[in-house]
């Protein structure tokens, strides 16, 4: 091996490494509240609808915050701009553990909006460094995602009871994302020269104007959508089928797991067809046939389901984040979809935790949830028909931003 190969698997190993760490750190804040929802309530008095506020925030904040990615990265550089991110995420993490109620809401804010500048950069870092093998790469980092998220629900109680409450619990978590930091301001990768982006063309406006983005944006909210649902949700809706708080809990905790198989396989299956359709439509199924044998089925499948659907949504998110590197020509292009489609995605994604709270104050029936969650599957489906095909958005020789 010469002297060059060996330079570049250290520069690709240590960039692993790098996303890696950074993506554990891209869930615990969202997935380490929901256990801690009951005592929270209990120690501050607030109401159910601003403990309901206190969940949506974050998400919306994914939604809002994702378009300012490529606009800092384009100023500061992605490097700085992801270096800045972590340091926003520290400060929330540390802010919603202070004594003082609006702290909890500020806090909870800036962390959700340095998880959706963090969020938005990667897959534009991933299209820069590994331009070859970008869609397994993305697969790595969802892994990757998955398992903060496993970590964040499953730490968070007895966390809480080790440091001597919830308050300690939230702030803890700023340890693991100060420890990424100082990773990635001693490690982090700089481009040479000559690969700092210099395109021009493919405006914001112009790729709002492009089907492709579109296509690729709504599949990203829809399955988000299922994704924060369930996340939100499903032992609440367990319970109401009636398993005890505990079993709901460690089913929805055995789900969770479960993805991290998805997470890593689904871009090595999407591999063995031309595009990814037929991938997205094996996991967006298996999220369909997970949720009806949960909320339908009898007791005896309720294993069965919660693999099935840890396998679609571990796949459907893993695939869907693989888009956005595979149907653009270049890193840019990339971090500009990425701001796109995560931006209106996650936008679009706390709606539906929102509706399902919504159609539970209505006391609808568990058919018709179940109903309303496979329209949302199904519309997810629809869009991977289109967004999986294998096209991508590019810049003609007129500087045109163009689907070939």
């Amino acid at each position: 091996m010469t002297t060059e190969a060996r330079l570049d698997s250290r520069r690709i190993a240590l960039f692993l490494f790098l996303m890696v760490l950074v993506g554990l750190n891209l869930r615990p804040a969202l997935s380490s509240l929901a256990p801690l929802l009951v005592r929270v309530q209990a120690d501050t008095g607030l109401t159910p609808l601003a403990i309901g506020a206190l969940t949506t925030l974050p998400v919306l904040c994914l939604g809002i915050f994702a378009p300012l990615a490529p606009w800092l990265a384009k100023r500061a550089g992605p490097e700085n701009t992801l270096a800045l991110a972590l340091g926003i995420l520290i400060a929330g993490l540390l802010l919603r553990g202070l004594p003082t109620l609006p702290l909890l809401f500020l806090g909870t804010l800036l962390a959700g909006a340095a998880i959706g500048i963090a969020g938005t950069l990667l897959p534009a870092l991933v299209k820069r460094e590994l331009p070859g093998g970008a869609d397994l790469m993305t697969g790595v980092y969802t892994m990757a995602l998955c398992l903060g998220g496993a970590l964040g629900a499953g730490l968070s109680i007895p966390l809480a009871d080790l440091l001597g409450g919830w308050r300690f619990s939230l702030m803890s978590w700023g340890l693991l994302a100060l420890l990424a930091l100082v990773a990635w301001l001693t490690l982090m990768p700089r481009a040479p020269h000559s690969q700092v982006a210099t395109a021009t063309g493919g405006s914001m406006r112009e790729l709002l104007g492009q089907p492709l983005a579109w296509q690729v944006m709504i599949l990203m909210g829809s399955q988000s959508s299922l994704a924060y649902i369930v996340f939100g949700w499903l032992p609440t809706l367990l319970q109401a089928r009636g398993y005890s708080e505990a079993e709901a809990g460690w089913m929805m905790g055995a789900s969770v797991m479960v993805q991290l198989i998805s997470a890593l396989g689904a871009p090595w299956l999407a591999r063995l067809s031309r595009d990814q359709r037929p991938a997205l439509l094996l996991v967006l199924g298996c999220i369909a046939a997970g949720l009806w044998l949960l909320l339908q089925a009898g007791e005896n499948w309720r294993w069965p389901g919660v693999v099935l659907l840890g396998l679609g949504q571990g796949g459907s998110f893993s695939l869907a984040l693989s888009l956005i590197v595979l149907r653009t020509a270049n890193s840019r292009l990339a971090g500009k979809l990425s701001g796109l489609a995560q931006g209106g995605g996650y936008t679009l994604a706390a709606m539906g935790p929102l509706a399902v709270g919504v159609l539970l104050q209505l006391e609808v029936g568990m058919s018709t949830m179940t109903g309303v969650l496979l329209s949302i599957v199904a519309v997810a489906a629809g869009f991977a028909l289109l967004a999986g095909r294998n096209r991508r958005l590019d810049v003609d020789a007129e500087g045109r931003l163009v689907t070939r």
